[in-house]
């Protein structure tokens, strides 16, 4: 099994869409109007308007109603990133030292998802992230 990607669904796919590109600094491949994905080299973020959720299932999800997740991009310098980002985007975190050995910060995108940058710092968080 391979995991493919994270998708959200946004009631407004176009603010959402940019914030993930200015986040990124990649442009979002668009392949309908109402679904878009932004490739990393890690793992493909997957957007679709709210729109898409009766191919499916009505009701199944609901836009800007996250509080569990968090989306996370290893990123390899996270300060840098920050001051590239904070004066554009809502910040939750300014970069801080986490117990498990990463540099971490975050931002809400336009819908309310957490959004986490983070370099490894220690000699074990190093070594667990070259791995993947």
């Amino acid at each position: 099994m391979k995991f493919a990607s994270t998708r959200l669904i946004a009631r407004d796919i176009q603010a959402v869409v940019g914030f993930y590109e200015k986040l990124t600094d990649r442009k979002a491949e668009w392949l309908a109007p109402v679904f878009a994905e932004i490739v990393t080299t890690g793992a493909t973020l997957a957007i679709g308007s709210a729109e898409t959720v009766a191919l499916f299932k009505e009701g199944t999800v609901e836009p800007a109603a996250n509080r569990t997740a968090i989306i996370e991009f290893q990123v390899d310098d996270v300060e840098a990133q920050f001051a590239r980002l904070k004066d554009e985007l809502e910040v939750v975190l300014g970069p801080k030292m986490m117990p498990w050995g990463n540099l971490a910060a975050q931002f809400r995108d336009p819908e309310g998802t957490i959004v986490g940058l983070y370099t490894p710092i220690t000699e074990a968080a190093k070594k667990r992230f070259g791995s993947r």
